[in-house]
């Protein structure tokens, strides 16, 4: 190998990165092992760090073009539109470290691949679908731009986030998901594979909590899944603080030393923690190193892996070698991606009712310009754009109201917020709250002369500095704006309460509260961040500093102004009323907090029934990072419209759909449920037992996955099979011609769904295959051809431990929705049937059940998934195991855990002895005992028993239930023998 290898530009990368290797020292090797990596002067290589946030635009670095937020990029359907934006991010990224390399890395922290398995989830607006294909097929578009599409050189280094079950903020380190074999491979996997196997994405990030009890940054998956799916190094960095809560919150390993070793050898190669400070990171690697848990080959494996993404990023090699090394700063918010914003708005907004207000008469959608006259547009979101923490700084904001102002020149468009104003005044009547006139803001008082009767009869011009606008978010939460200087309350670190903030935001939100009820029946005012209720200080300071309610300062509310009848009042008189609600992306379900219901916030409720008493004409446009259980607007409201916030071009984007320059191009990527009572609890992650998302979902959704309306009509026609019968690794094409039926020209999303007729194993009741998105003139037709491989029809067998298509009849079925498929046929798969298991063939692994009640997922030190017991009398199920081969005795590796991952370590093996593993066949509770195992107090979580019964009563194929006297018995795997065996009938893979 030459002296200048890992600089030569035509060498590969794997040599370039070897060579650099063995010039490092170990030293060195282990500084790059945190996520701002310093430079190594003498061999020229530079500093790097990892996580540039890049999800719907440059995130955290100054202004940058600002797209919809994920959700709604996936809900245009549209990878290729993803995929211009993803360059057009990706070149922004690219002109911020041309102006900054140091403090602007390359790796970008997008996309988001997590699939929507409940819409409360406070990080919903970050994922693109609850199906995992389409949240694959979408992920690796936009990581394909951001990418690019060099051979050898990255635009930048897509990070796939957050591997692996995540999908709550709730106790998000400590809880554990559950997501048996099936789950994990047909429903969680499938989201990161297809950008990693296509090559899109380069990185991954591991996510914060546990998986079957085991923390994720120690997942066996992250090599024996992520790694086999591309032959390219994937670099995998831990999220913000997770490698300390190995030994710290999750109490996994006995210190951070341990912990840190333990996820570098599971895969993790770059450590996100403790923000610049790289020294205890490599304190700790270097500790684990000398005392022996970790090799130098071990920290050669992660470095390697960074060094080859740094490599691919040009960082060694000369500019003029890297297509993407000049990008400059004029890119940044350019007049082009200004346009990609716009028509990412416009092709996200979904319409999801449009109806004529009277019969006879037209749908209200689309406006006519040259008819409308007046606009009434009201709400807290009509003339304002939020913007998520992943959102970058926007140059500009268009809001609804400024979109239809600008759209509807003749017409007159008036606006009013919806939102009440009051005042609060203090038990003592002639007392109430006063805030600072400044225009900066400053602390609120008590103040007994600002006022003398009530605030109403003077006028609320007259008392500005005693009103305060009320902006409900939801669940009770919510911000108080001074009408004094538009600025909002909060408060500040010493509890002060201030007029001083533009509105709620920052990782910690400062600027909300609730009004609860005290026992004199007055109100009195919570600060959520402090967890505090605000008093009067002898000083007429307010202070958000009482630890209960009862020691609170009280309040009568006055209402000042109700701002749903005066927005009613502007409605009536308007040709259309237009409501804009939805909720603020930093309060009530964002990261750190899920949502506790689907409900829209009940003011807002208030005021859209207010307005569509006013006028029949009313249109809703939802504005939200989630979908709402809105059943009363369904019912009354002839037009709704729904899209994700929308970034810069918002109101322009919009306000094309609703007067028809264009058709609304959107289709929900979710299921909208009509109550919270439809879902399952937040923290089952078993989609399949729990019917949760559109593929097990048994209930009658608001509005299904895949639904979305055109101004336009469609008819399908003559969908036809290549072939009706195929073997398991054939092919079929599905054809079907479309019709656009309409006046008008339109936009359709066209959906092949199949589902499989009968199986061993409970099946989705519809799931997508694919889709196109077309766009046709008035009486245009084409016909579209999807190929189908049988092998993607394939289920995961848990008795063979592999995907397997089975022998079956599939429904192929098209439509404009999961719900509304219009035309079926028939396809016939030869593959293969799965018979019953053979109890002697192999260990019977506990994870691989078919059924269960009052059980969860356990960690094993192999890698392997036990089973424990989550309370007293808790169950796992095998059907279908053949007993006729003989088998006399079983062994079985068991444990006594806690129940609940996450808990005291101190806790393993505390139980009693006297837990049992009762077998019994074909029922759990009354079925004919074969047999029972002890299950003894076992010392930690790494020791376990092995037991042995003998086994009687059985003959012929039998469902195999193994009951659990107590929670916390927990069984890895069952080992049957036969009469001639004296032992376990195969090598457990260390467990014999």
């Amino acid at each position: 190998m030459s002296d200048s290898t890992f600089r030569d530009p035509d060498q590969p990368v794997a040599a370039r990165v070897t060579d650099l290797l063995r010039r490092l020292t170990l030293d060195e090797k282990i500084a790059l092992l945190h996520q701002h990596q310093p430079p190594v002067p003498r061999l020229g290589l530079p500093a790097f760090r990892t996580g540039t946030e890049a999800l719907h635009g440059v995130a955290w670095l100054g202004p940058a073009t600002v797209f919809p937020q994920a959700l709604g990029l996936g809900s245009s359907w549209d990878p290729d539109l993803l995929r211009r934006i993803g360059e057009a991010v990706g070149d922004e990224v690219r002109a911020f470290h041309h102006k900054d390399p140091v403090s602007v890395g390359l790796n970008v922290w997008a996309p988001v691949v997590n699939p929507l398995r409940d819409p409360r989830w406070g990080r919903n607006e970050e994922g693109y679908a609850e199906d995992p294909w389409l949240t694959g097929v979408l992920a690796t578009g936009y990581a394909s731009g951001l990418r690019g599409d060099h051979p050898y050189y990255l635009r930048t280094a897509p990070t796939l986030k957050h591997f692996l079950g995540y999908n709550n903020e709730t106790d998000r380190a400590t809880t554990s998901s559950n997501l048996p074999p099936r789950v994990m491979h047909e429903y969680e996997l499938p989201a990161f594979r297809a950008p990693i196997a296509a090559g899109a994405a380069v990185a991954v990030m591991a996510s914060y909590n546990l998986v079957n009890g085991r923390p994720a940054h120690l997942s066996p998956l992250i090599d024996e899944q992520l790694r086999r799916w591309t032959d390219d190094d994937v670099l995998v960095v831990g999220d913000a603080g997770a490698a300390t809560n190995i030994a710290g919150a999750q109490g996994y390993h006995p210190d951070h030393v341990t912990g840190y070793a333990a996820a570098l050898r599971a895969g993790i190669d770059s450590f996100t923690e403790d923000d610049t400070d790289s020294l205890p990171t490599v304190a700790r690697i270097t500790e684990a190193v000398v005392r022996g848990l970790l090799t130098e080959a071990d920290v050669d494996r992660a470095v390697r892996r960074t060094l080859s993404v740094r490599i691919r990023l040009g960082e060694l090699d000369p500019p003029e070698r890297n297509p993407f090394a000049k990008t400059g700063i004029d890119v940044i918010n350019c007049p082009a991606h200004q346009d990609l914003a716009r028509i990412a708005v416009r092709e996200s907004v979904v319409l999801l009712r449009n109806e004529p207000t009277e019969s006879g008469s037209d749908p209200v959608l689309p406006l006519d310009p040259g008819r409308i006259r007046r606009v009434a547009v009201v709400g807290p979101l009509a003339d304002t754009v939020h913007t998520d923490w992943y959102a970058g700084s926007m140059p500009y904001a268009v809001t609804a109201r400024a979109g239809l102002t600008a759209r509807l020149p003749a017409a007159t468009v008036t606006h009013h917020e919806g939102v009440d104003r009051i005042a609060l005044r203090l038990s003592t009547s002639a007392t109430v709250l006063r805030v600072s006139g400044e225009s900066a803001g400053g602390p609120l008082r008590a103040d007994s002369t600002a006022v003398g009767g009530p605030v109403r009869a003077a006028g609320p011009e007259a008392v500005p500095q005693c009103c305060f606008d009320v902006f409900d978010w939801g669940d009770g939460v919510v911000a108080l704006r001074s009408v004094a200087n538009g600025r909002y309350l909060a408060a500040g670190d010493d509890g002060v309460l201030v007029n001083d903030r533009s509105g709620p935001g920052g990782w910690v939100v400062n600027e909300t509260f609730r009004l609860v009820r005290a026992t004199d029946g007055r109100a009195a005012l919570h600060h959520l961040a402090r967890d505090r209720y605000v008093t009067v200080g002898p000083d007429g300071l307010l202070r958000a500093e009482a630890a209960s309610v009862d020691t609170a300062a009280t309040f009568s509310v006055e209402l000042v102004t109700d701002g749903a009848r005066e927005a009613a009042a502007l409605a009536r008189d308007a040709d259309v009323a237009v409501v804009v609600l939805g909720n603020h992306p930093m309060v009530c379900g964002r990261e750190t907090e899920d949502r506790v219901d689907l409900a829209l916030p009940a003011a807002q409720a208030a005021l859209l029934r207010a307005v569509r008493d006013a006028n029949p004409r009313t249109v809703l446009v939802l504005s939200s990072s989630y979908p709402y259980a809105a059943e009363w607007a369904d019912r009354h409201v002839p037009a709704i419209v729904w899209s994700a916030h929308g970034g810069q071009e918002y109101g322009t984007g919009l306000a094309e759909v609703l007067c028809g320059d264009a058709d609304p191009g959107g289709r929900l990527t979710q299921t909208w449920y009509r109550r919270t009572a439809d879902l399952p609890d937040l923290l089952d992650y078993d989609v399949i037992a729990s019917d949760a998302t559109y593929l097990y979902f048994r209930g009658e959704p608001l509005y299904p996955f895949g639904h979305g309306l055109s101004y336009a009509s469609f008819d399908y026609r003559d969908l036809r099979l290549s072939a009706t019968e195929v073997d398991a690794d054939d092919t079929v094409e599905v054809s079907v011609t479309v019709r656009n039926t309409g006046a008008r020209a339109g936009t359709e999303v066209v959906q092949l769904y199949t589902r499989q007729r009968h199986s061993r194993v409970k099946q989705p009741l519809r799931q997508l295959r694919d889709f196109r998105k077309i766009s046709l003139a008035a009486g245009a037709q084409t016909t579209l051809r999807f190929r189908l491989a049988a092998a993607d029809l394939a289920t995961w067998d848990v008795t063979r431990d592999r995907p397997v298509v089975e022998s079956a009849r599939h429904t192929v079925s098209v439509g404009r929705s999961s719900a509304d498929l219009v035309a079926t046929t028939t396809l016939t798969v030869r593959g293969e049937r799965i018979g019953p298991r053979d109890p002697l063939a192999g260990p019977l692994w506990a994870a691989d059940n078919d059924d269960y009640a009052g059980t969860a997922p356990a960690d094993h030190p192999d890698g392997r998934d036990a089973v424990g017991a989550a309370e007293d009398g808790g169950w796992i199920a095998f059907t279908d195991v053949d007993f006729d081969s003989g088998p006399t005795a079983v062994t079985a590796r068991v444990a006594h855990r806690p129940p609940r991952a996450g808990a005291d370590p101190g806790a393993v093996g505390r139980a009693a002895d006297g837990s049992t593993v009762t077998l019994r066949l074909d029922d759990p509770l009354a079925g004919p005992v074969a047999g029972k195992l002890p299950v003894p107090a076992t010392g930690g979580r790494d020791d376990w028993a092995e037991v042995r019964t003998e086994l009687h009563g059985l003959r012929g194929t039998r469902d195999l239930y193994l009951l659990f006297s107590t929670a916390g018995a927990t069984v890895s795997y069952l080992s049957f023998a036969g009469s001639a065996t004296d032992g376990p009938a195969r090598d457990m893979d260390g467990g014999a």
